[in-house]
């Protein structure tokens, strides 16, 4: 009751706790209302001059364009960045301007004679490295009968358009940016001069070694100095961070190599006694290749061991790289040195054209075999490649020149004046084996073989795995780990180049989902310098798909954007900070000397370098010098130089020949070349300035 009381005598209170409820629930139904009309920003990936690219977006596209094709998942999304950053920059500058790709020019860039890049690299037969105009055209008229059914295929096509005219559209930046450029009279003079004017010259290189290091102190203002002096190199414009990790290798042991060995020879056994080889190679994960080897196409090691095998017998447990093998003699016969054939070849796109295909080659099979129409003819009327003129002829084909199925037919498994029907890649042929030549008569081996991977067993790798996660438990700072693996002869630490958010690969240990796992570690808000990842990164082995690798990994540097602090950066450039010193050292001692006297000093030869030009990045016997190069251009015959501090010691030359004239610029020439280098750098760089001068959001690392 006394509640109560106090209550009614305070109901002001309640008055205003429900008006302040009420005006929350109001609130968060007013910002709940601004979400839906304005757009949230949670599935927003990237906001590129005002245009928002979403998560959702980028995955539709990514899914079109690789979803199931395999391939590094990190590089597709790198180009698919690119070219989204492309699209809107790109765009946006072509519009500005007036450019634009008409529907002419679109269909020629697709089907004509002018193809895009793209559609060059996508439909580029691997066989010959030619353009595929058939299955190129199979498109072509699919889309002009409206037949592009396909939803997936339909969406690729569509956004491949895209595509094509980003790229033509860019192409088009560049071209008018490259015809507004021009090399003046000047320009191709000294282009000819640098490239024509050859010198020869003596030098005495003191190496930096010639000083021991422990000569040399170091100050805080000598790290600044080069710092200062070298902004270009260390400046970077987002902020990078540096990891220490240990690697623990997950490695077989004797135990598992024993018991590996123990199964491929009790296989071998089995392999010895089977009654049906091809399944037994089946049934052991095989990939049987029924074509026929002669003796210097197999492996050099083992060749003569199996050619003195009957057919039957088994050869092996050998070791041959990290993995036992065993090889069956399945099969001998003499192999022709050529075959000639002659095909019909129906394309097909997908498992309902094939099989539309093979009922047409069944048909045709079935008119030839009946003598109701000859085989050049058929080819005539149903053939789709260059062959139908000349009555399906491919002529004399060497072995391995063809596609593996149809090489197989005509060398191995078809009969002269045979009928047979296959499927390839290209679709669906009616073939005939019409000559075969025997020169050499060699004899060829059909081999079956079966391999066992040296591998960790499971229990070798749980039990390495159990190692790190303790490792990673006992040392929680990045001093205790470095401390902990000086302790242990198997250990090492590794420290990575400067990571950006979103990196993926982390130096030996690759471009993985593990290596960009960490990555995201250490840009976490939760992550500081110093602190070891309590998880334990599985790396695994991309052939035999067991786990390799368990990795640890401390944070060891945070750069933010900028020229680094020294501490970040100290151990990085402090060999040039001390060659520095020395460089000091050097060329205080010898100089005013003549270059026999600084020889004779330091007892270093004196070499001569012969014919260099002034655009010469590396010359014999002395390497990458710059310095030196440009130094020698500013002397006169005869005259010697200062010291002159290099990237591998201090130098002084003298120079022996350096002629007074060169012959005079064949001027368009020289222009047609500096235009050439000019172009380009443009093609190459557009990108880059347009990205420099775009405002420009990245979240990728949210989201991947």
């Amino acid at each position: 009751m006394a509640l109560i009381s106090k209550i009614r005598n305070n109901s002001w209170v309640i008055v205003i706790l429900l008006a302040l409820g009420l005006g929350g629930f109001i609130i968060m139904d007013m910002t709940s209302g601004q979400q839906s009309i304005f757009g949230s920003d949670a599935t927003t990936m990237a906001k590129i001059d005002g245009r928002k690219l979403s998560i959702n977006e980028f995955t539709r596209i990514e899914q079109i364009l690789y979803g199931g094709g395999g391939g590094n998942t990190f590089n597709q999304r790198d180009y698919l960045w690119s070219y989204f950053l492309d699209e809107t920059l790109v765009n946006s500058e072509a519009e500005k301007i007036g450019l634009g790709i008409s529907k002419k020019e679109l269909r020629e860039l697709q089907f004509g004679q002018n193809l895009s890049p793209i559609i060059e690299s996508r439909f580029r037969n691997n066989q010959n490295f030619q353009v595929d105009r058939e299955r190129l055209n199979s498109f072509r008229d699919a889309i002009d009968n409206n037949q592009l059914t396909e939803p997936s295929i339909r969406d690729y096509w569509a956004h491949q358009e895209k595509e094509i005219i980003v790229d033509r559209l860019k192409t088009k930046l560049s071209t008018l940016i490259s015809k507004a450029m021009y090399a003046p009279n000047w320009l191709v003079e000294m282009a000819n001069k640098e490239q024509n004017t050859q010198i020869d010259f003596a030098y005495v290189q003191i190496p930096y070694a010639e000083i021991e290091n422990s000569e040399i102190t170091l100050e805080n203002s000598d790290f600044t100095s080069y710092l200062q002096n070298n902004k270009g190199l260390y400046y970077q414009k987002e902020e990078t961070r540096r990891l220490d990790y240990v690697v623990f290798d997950v490695k077989a042991t004797q135990e598992d190599i024993d018991s590996i060995y123990a199964k491929i020879t009790r296989l071998a056994v089995e392999f010895q006694n089977s009654d049906n080889d091809t399944l037994f190679l089946e049934n052991n994960y095989s990939n049987f290749d029924p074509a026929f080897y002669k003796k210097d196409q197999l492996d050099a090691t083992i060749a003569d061991s199996l050619f003195r095998l009957p057919v039957g017998a088994v050869y092996g447990p050998y070791k041959q790289d990290e993995t036992y093998k065993i090889a069956k003699i399945m099969a001998k016969k003499i192999v022709p040195d050529s075959v000639r054939s002659r095909h019909i070849l129906l394309p097909a796109k997908d498992q309902q054209g094939y099989f539309d295909a093979k009922r047409v080659v069944d048909s045709l099979k079935n008119l030839v075999e009946t003598g109701v129409e000859p085989f050049d003819s058929l080819a005539a009327k149903f053939g789709s490649d260059g062959t139908r003129f000349k009555g399906g002829d491919l002529g004399y084909a060497a072995p391995g020149q063809m596609v593996a199925e149809y090489n197989n037919l005509i060398f191995f498994d078809g009969k002269p004046d045979t009928l047979y029907v296959i499927g390839t890649q290209f679709g669906v042929h009616l073939v005939e084996i019409t000559g075969r030549k025997y020169i050499n008569n060699e004899q060829g081996l059909q081999v079956g073989y079966i391999d066992e991977p040296i591998i960790p067993s499971e229990k070798t790798q749980d039990r390495i795995y159990r190692e790190a996660l303790k490792f990673a438990a006992d040392n929680r700072k990045l001093a205790n780990l470095q401390e902990a693996v000086s302790q242990k002869e198997n250990l090492k630490i590794e420290t990575s180049l400067p990571l950006t958010k979103n990196s993926y690969s982390i130096g030996t240990l690759g471009a993985t989902q593990a290596s960009r796992d960490i990555i995201k570690w250490a840009f976490s808000s939760g992550t500081s310098i110093n602190a070891v990842s309590a998880d334990v990164y599985v790396y695994q082995d991309e052939v035999n798909f067991y786990n390799n690798k368990y990795v640890v990994a401390g944070l060891k540097s945070i750069q933010k954007p900028g020229l680094p602090a020294i501490s970040d950066i100290r151990e990085e450039i402090e060999t040039q900070v001390i060659n520095l010193k020395k460089a000091a050292l050097i060329k205080e001692s010898i100089a005013g000397k003549s270059i026999e006297e600084a020889a004779s000093q330091y007892k270093a030869a004196i070499d001569t370098a012969a014919n260099v030009t002034f655009s010469a990045s590396f010359i014999p016997g002395l390497g990458n010098e710059p310095k030196v190069v440009g130094r020698a251009f500013g002397l006169t015959q005869g005259q010697t130089s200062a010291p002159i501090e290099g990237n591998n010691g201090v130098y002084i030359i003298k120079i022996l020949i350096k002629p007074e004239n060169i012959a005079p610029a064949n001027a368009p020439l020289v222009r047609q070349g500096l235009d050439r280098s000019l172009k380009a750098q443009i093609n190459s760089g557009l990108s880059n300035v347009l990205k420099d001068n775009a405002t420009i959001t990245d979240n990728r690392a949210k989201f991947y």
